[in-house]
């Protein structure tokens, strides 16, 4: 039957029929293989356009030129051999109805020469970015022919591999800086004050385009329309551009940017986190199809179905992007279609997914491991052969996670939790207002649950009778761990931990000493506590930079919180001791630099050094299992059951799981639940 839904609406694009209102923009998670996306990669898009997608953009961007060198691992699209992959991924795509495109781009200053080729960065000036650093080559006109070819050649290079268009990327890369009177320095008809001469390059770039490709081929641009800064582009002269590239007639439609991203605190303005607002540039987006009147696509922080809903029907878009909702649950549309809303995983905004690209190499989701893992992980779990008893001790973020995936195979389940609410280190996590979308974590979770009829104990310390009462043929430990402070060579029970702070159970001092040495959320999470109380703060550490578990786009919203505070940051110093010093503290602090024994004086001294298991049960339930507790490593990695024994014929399965085995992170913690117990 049709829908009345706006979102599954067909959408008429030039000649192209998309079949609903919803697409996944161009963006890199970094899968591909030697610069070609290969099967992991494939899988990754095939995965979204087999649940309903009517579009998915691949790229965030692939490069034409050689002298844009991939600041991390992008897509050659100046590769001819880029043509029979991707006409393996849009062939794929295509044979569930999705349409497939491309972003492509010269990097421009936003790149480094000491990367691919070691060829020098070039941009409209000498001006560098600040995010990434390289001192640049002001373009010469051989130049901008050049990439001018180069960007048609690519263009040509997808055309020929079956994708439906392209969209180039006109914000922070080599068009933008062409575009923006803040960065084109150039003279003659590509520079000057004029819009007409800084906008020449896309409008010759799109022709060109246009030339080879022929008019079947569709081409869109992906533009910078107000970047809200003094002397930058304003909303009038983003207007104005769109009339300009309407006016080519060589352009199909427009995807709306607000804002800049040549710093962390630019990007995350353009790209929001959790804390920040929801879909924030949606209205001026709007306003740009209103008065430009062309096609117009969107994409920033619309995390939910209500809110894109919203964008469509009120006739603020034509296409409404939900990229790093589909990196949470690559099954939006397919959920949508069949009436099962409140089964989407939540995208929480944590954006481990983006800041987990420059920092460790590819795009995760903080709590969908299946996520760039689609080769081994599968996002829909499979019912078992034969129901089985399953024990899981513990109810954060792992231990929910083994329990929803041991009940959708169909076991039956039973929780202990010692607390009286879900949650373990997610719930102290949102305890900030600023991160308790972190919550959804955990309660998409006990929704899952619930409706597969997992049983739960709280309030309930379980020992090992307890479970085995039970009669469990396989056992979770999923008990997580407790603050390490005992780090001191003297002084440790003078300290508190990153937790007392965040739960409430230590008043902050009037004079704080936050010695961060596990560099993740908690230290920054105690430290901004505790300057919103008023405190001075200084936050310590001994590696040559502070907190590098929370990555780049993360540090933003701490920073904007802190900086306007008494809080300063010292790195490459030890805390060694603590000592009473009349009603203060004196710190000892050393150095792995040098021998050092500096004094400070403090009210309060925090450590932040991550945590130790709480693996007492599961000590005193391994001799009773069938495996002793081992784990077949190279099953575990191979997606395979486990099968190991050597313990008591006829006993359970017992595996320990996140925190309970080492101090990792919310991601590491529900990946391990999902590769245990999709097979269990």
């Amino acid at each position: 039957m049709a829908s009345n839904d706006p979102l599954l609406q067909p959408y008429q694009l030039k000649h192209l029929t998309l079949k609903n209102r919803i697409m996944t923009t161009s963006h890199e998670p970094a899968y591909p293989e030697a610069g070609m996306p290969k099967d992991r990669y494939r899988a990754y898009h095939v995965e979204r356009a087999r649940a309903g997608v009517a579009m998915t953009m691949t790229a965030g961007s692939a490069a034409v030129s050689k002298d844009s060198p991939p600041v991390f691992n992008n897509i050659l699209a100046y590769k001819d051999e880029v043509v029979g992959w991707m006409k393996k991924l849009t062939d794929e795509c295509h044979d569930h109805g999705c349409a497939v495109m491309i972003q492509l781009t010269h990097l421009g200053r936003r790149t480094h020469w000491n990367k691919g080729d070691w060829l020098p960065a070039l941009t409209t000036s000498h001006q560098r970015e600040p995010a990434h650093r390289a001192f640049p080559k002001k373009m010469e006109d051989w130049d901008i022919a050049r990439i001018i070819r180069d960007y048609a050649d690519a263009a040509e290079r997808m055309h020929a591999a079956g994708l439906d268009g392209i969209e180039l990327e006109c914000y922070g890369h080599l068009m933008d800086q062409f575009m923006s009177p803040l960065t084109n320095e150039l003279d003659g008809p590509y520079g000057g004050q004029s819009l007409e001469n800084r906008a020449r390059f896309a409008m010759e770039v799109t022709a060109a385009i246009r030339k080879r490709t022929g008019d079947r081929f569709l081409i869109g641009v992906r533009y910078t329309a107000d970047e809200t800064a003094k002397g930058g582009i304003t909303e009038d002269e983003g207007v104005a551009i769109g009339k300009m590239l309407r006016d080519s007639g060589n352009v199909d439609f427009l995807n709306i940017i607000r804002g800049q991203i040549h710093t962390d605190p630019a990007m995350t303005d353009v790209i929001p986190v959790q804390g920040m607002k929801s879909a924030p540039h949606l209205d001026f987006a709007g306003r740009i199809r209103a008065e430009v009147g062309m096609p117009t696509f969107h994409a920033a922080r619309i995390p939910d179905v209500a809110t894109a809903r919203h964008a469509v029907a009120s006739g603020k878009l034509d296409m409404v992007g939900m990229t790093r909702a589909h990196m949470a649950d690559p099954h939006v549309v397919k959920k949508i279609v069949e009436g099962r809303e409140d089964d989407i995983r939540p995208c929480v905004g944590a954006t481990y997914c983006l800041d987990r690209i420059y920092q460790a190499g590819d795009a995760l989701c903080i709590h969908n491991p299946a996520t760039g893992r689609e080769l081994s992980m599968p996002h829909d779990i499979a019912k078992a052969a034969a129901a089985r008893k399953v024990v899981v001790v513990g109810a954060g973020p792992a231990g929910l996670e083994a329990a929803r995936v041991a009940a959708e195979r169909g076991h039956d389940v039973t929780v202990f939790e010692a607390a009286s609410q879900p949650g373990g280190q997610v719930r102290l996590t949102a305890q900030s207002a600023r991160r308790k979308e972190m919550i959804g974590i955990i309660d998409w979770r006990m929704a899952q649950c619930a409706a597969r009829g997992v049983e739960f104990r709280f309030d309930t310390w379980a020992e090992a009778e307890d479970v085995t009462a039970l009669n469990p043929d396989v056992v979770i430990v999923a008990t997580g761990g407790l603050p390490h402070t005992e780090v001191l060579e003297e002084g440790n029970d003078l300290v508190v931990s990153s937790w007392d702070v965040i739960t409430g159970d230590a008043k902050p001092g009037g004079s704080v000493l936050v010695y961060d040495d596990a560099g993740d959320h908690a230290g920054l999470q105690a430290a901004e506590i505790l300057a919103a109380a008023g405190a001075k703060v200084e936050v310590m550490t001994p590696d040559r930079s502070f907190a590098p578990d929370v990555m780049a786009m993360n540090l933003v919203p701490y920073m904007r919180s802190m900086q306007d505070k008494d809080v300063t940051f010292t790195v490459t110093y030890r805390l060694t001791s603590v000592r009473k010093d009349g009603n203060g503290l004196k710190a000892i602090i050393g150095s792995d630099y040098m021998p050092l024994a500096k004094e400070r004086s403090y009210d309060q001294i925090v450590i932040n050094h991550g945590t130790l298991p709480l693996d007492e049960l599961y000590f005193a339930l391994k001799p009773l299992s069938s495996n002793l507790g081992e784990v077949d490593y190279d099953a575990l990695i191979a997606g395979q059951p486990q099968v190991v024994s050597g313990g008591p014929k006829g006993a359970f399965q017992l595996f320990r799981i996140g925190d309970a085995v080492a101090a990792r992170n919310t991601h590491a913690a529900i990946y391990d639940a999902l590769r245990l117990m999709k097979d269990m």
